[in-house]
């Protein structure tokens, strides 16, 4: 196999993840005692924000309102695409029930969680898609309370967000971002009920609280900075290819990109246009993609589309884009991916804001284990029995053998209690 790296992405440094953590230890030891006099105090101090924490149904709909009517259509079509991918999910949510032996009857059932709490971003951009993305998802699930929060701005979370957060579903929402954000909703604090998962993207500080509550609350994933990764043959447009790259890039100056590809000729096109294009962004976005295609960006040159599948498996990336030949080939072939975007009629734009598959997903390589949010991520696949007496004498006998194997006389013991009922 041979694989030729033309660009390799820098070290990352790893120092700063222990002030995080020892940053978000203390917030959230403060706010487990302090509660939310606490959540008020980061809040002033991180986010400037005086006013109310709770949005009253009275400001929500007054946020709704100031929202452009063409905006509103958007978010509805965005809402929509995503609902209903969300309602097919479902429908693969099955409960069972079999007959094991004659007369022992297992079954599973699917219980929504009692509660959520939807982390939306809203730092440097006003992640309107995220509010869909989780709220909605959770809405579809069955999840009977969620609650939304989102850092304000000098009036407050934006409007448009507060209209994706209302459209969605939302039961409450919180003026709040960060570590009291993520901890007011894992406590259950300002009204909301004690969330059972935390779930939605943030900064790396959000991920951190969320990594640090994880057992005593559910969470969607571990995680990192967003990723995306480009697979590319002599049939794909170099224009395009770094257009999708930079677009991705944008997030963040530590959001890697990486394109594979069997053609040098494309390879070498991409890595010129897309320092140019990143430039062309009006700013802080040329910062963050121009930084991040320099430091992070990978671009990998393989013989056979093979070469290029395993490299892509490898990498696991959180968006898998193919603009190659045979589609149906890589969409078999390729197993380690967030979501998989086939063909250059789509990009992980599209995937990000409207069309309909969830866009929280796994970073960091976290794509080897696991998929991304969706609706099987806000319920609980349980399991129940029940047996006649006939069934219970055979399960006793046996259970009981077992148990003594084990010495564990106590199991033992109890299974053998249910031979002398007739």
């Amino acid at each position: 196999m041979t694989v030729t790296y033309l660009k390799q992405a820098a070290p990352r440094p790893s120092a700063e993840n222990n002030d995080i953590r020892d940053i978000v230890r203390i917030m959230l030891a403060n706010i487990a005692r302090d509660g939310e006099d606490a959540v008020r105090r980061y809040a002033e101090q991180l986010d400037g924000w005086r006013g109310d924490i709770v949005l009253s149904q009275a400001d929500r709909a007054a946020a709704c309102a100031r929202v452009p009517d063409e905006v509103k259509a958007d978010i509805r079509f965005a809402h929509g695409n995503i609902r209903r991918f969300a309602e097919a999910q479902m429908e693969t949510v099955r409960e069972c029930e079999v007959e094991v032996i004659p007369g022992l009857i297992a079954g599973q059932k699917q219980i929504p969680v009692s509660s959520a709490g939807c982390y939306v971003p809203g730092g440097r951009y006003s992640h309107i898609a995220s509010a869909l993305m989780t709220i909605t998802t959770a809405k579809v699930a069955g999840v009977p309370h969620i609650t939304a929060v989102s850092p304000p701005r000098a009036e407050g979370i934006p409007d448009a967000i507060v209209y994706a957060m209302d459209l969605s579903g939302a039961d409450l929402i919180l003026n709040l971002g960060g570590v009291q954000g993520v901890a007011a909703m894992a406590q259950g604090l300002f009204g909301a009920r004690p969330a059972d998962i935390l779930v939605g993207p943030g900064n790396s500080y959000v991920a951190e609280a969320k990594r640090m509550l994880f057992g005593a609350v559910g969470i969607d994933m571990f995680a990192g900075p967003t990723d995306s990764l480009i697979i590319a043959d002599h049939t794909a447009c170099a224009e395009t290819v770094a257009w999708d790259l930079v677009s991705q890039a944008e997030h963040g100056a530590d959001s890697p990109v990486w394109l594979v590809s069997t053609d040098s000729r494309l390879a070498e096109g991409v890595m010129l246009r897309a320092r140019e294009l990143a430039a062309s962004l009006p700013e802080p976005n040329a910062t963050a993609a121009r930084t991040a295609w320099e430091d992070r960006a990978e671009v990998i040159l393989c013989d056979t589309r093979e070469e290029a599948a395993t490299v892509a498996d490898s990498y696991a990336p959180e968006h898998l884009q193919v603009q190659a030949e045979d589609l149906d080939w890589w969409l078999g072939r390729l197993t380690a991916y967030g979501s998989l975007f086939l063909g250059r009629e789509t990009t992980v734009a599209f995937g990000d804001k409207t069309s309909g598959p969830n866009h929280v997903l796994p970073t960091s390589g976290a794509a080897r284990y696991t998929g991304g949010l969706s609706v099987h991520k806000f319920t609980k696949t349980v399991t129940w029995q029940r047996c006649t007496a006939e069934a219970s004498h055979e399960l006793a006998r046996r259970t009981a053998r077992i148990s003594r194997s084990e010495g564990m006389e106590g199991h033992a013991r109890a299974a053998e209690l249910r031979l002398k009922r007739e």
